[in-house]
């Protein structure tokens, strides 16, 4: 079995802050500012130049909210249950359902249900978006396109184009989302596989 050493798990440690304050639209100058700890050695530590310390570490992982060994990604022993915390944005609940910073992010979407239906706010960041409706029905902006999409119905769109996504008739709605940077989409068999037949060529 191939097993990190401890230089391994130091090198990977500044890729895995860097995609994590990226994934949390946080500037360097602002985390700076919220952890005490200067830009300069903060743009160090992302770039493997600084070592990091605990010293270092503690603060950055009250900012993000994630445990300590999730940092430095040390392997998880005992207790097998996923301690999953919800973030809410704009009141709406994401649960993330992937661990690793960087590479394609899986969350759970919880849109609330509302008295009235909310006007859209369409918003544009870089990267590609792919959803799957599990309840509800949800309402989908991109661009000029209005969409309504019921449970079972998935949709992939870039993320540069204005979207907004909600409630189509003010009850709560349930998908799974799968997010990635510019390049990184999802890929889904639309049929099942069928194995060549006798004779026939490959």
């Amino acid at each position: 079995m191939d097993r990190k050493t401890d230089n391994d798990v130091l090198d990977a440690v500044g890729p895995r802050l860097r995609a994590l304050r990226r994934d949390r639209g946080i500037t360097l100058a602002n985390l700076a500012a919220m952890t005490g700890v200067s830009e300069s050695t903060l743009s160090r530590l992302e770039s493997g130049q600084r070592r990091p310390s605990l010293e270092l570490l503690l603060p950055l992982a009250r900012i993000y909210d994630v445990p300590l060994d999730d940092l430095v990604g040390a392997p998880r022993t005992g207790d097998p249950r996923i301690h999953l915390k919800p973030i809410r944005r704009s009141e709406m609940t994401f649960v993330p359902l992937s661990r690793q910073p960087g590479g394609v992010h899986a969350f759970k979407m919880i849109i609330p249900a509302q008295p009235e239906p909310l006007e859209p706010t369409p918003q544009t960041h870089e990267g590609v978006e792919w959803l799957y409706v599990l309840n509800g029905r949800l309402r989908l902006v991109i661009g000029e396109r209005d969409l309504m999409l019921p449970p079972g119905e998935a949709a992939e769109f870039d993320t540069s184009l204005p979207h907004w996504l909600g409630s189509a008739d003010g009850g709560v709605v349930e998908l799974l989302i799968l997010f990635g940077l510019q390049g990184v989409r999802a890929h889904v068999r639309t049929g099942p596989h069928r194995p060549p037949q006798a004779g026939s060529r490959r």
